[in-house]
């Protein structure tokens, strides 16, 4: 693979961790989904899968949740982001998304 990689000066190649779930957002949703339901009992697949997607629905709908999820990664992900699409969901949303 280093032969591979120094053969093409044009290829930029970033050595990531194996997994770093410090730095997935995902991680944080999971996690705080998981809470919620901890203390919980559902007599089926069906009832669970209501909740999950009930409690996934209320998060959709604190943006200053999912904010924190992706601050606590301490990842800059600016260079991602589309200014016209960056507009159109804080027009979305009612306030400056950053």
């Amino acid at each position: 693979m280093t032969e591979l990689i120094a053969a093409r000066d044009w290829l930029t190649v970033y050595r990531l961790p194996p997994y770093a779930h410090e730095l997935n957002p995902v991680e944080q949703v999971w996690s705080h989904l998981k809470r919620s339901l901890a203390n919980l009992a559902k007599r089926n697949l069906a009832q669970l899968t209501v909740l999950v997607k009930t409690r996934l629905k209320r998060m959709q709908y604190r943006p200053a949740l999912i904010e924190g999820f992706l601050a606590s990664t301490r990842l800059d992900f600016s260079p991602f982001c589309n200014p016209i699409i960056k507009h159109r969901v804080s027009e979305l949303l009612g306030y400056d998304v950053r």
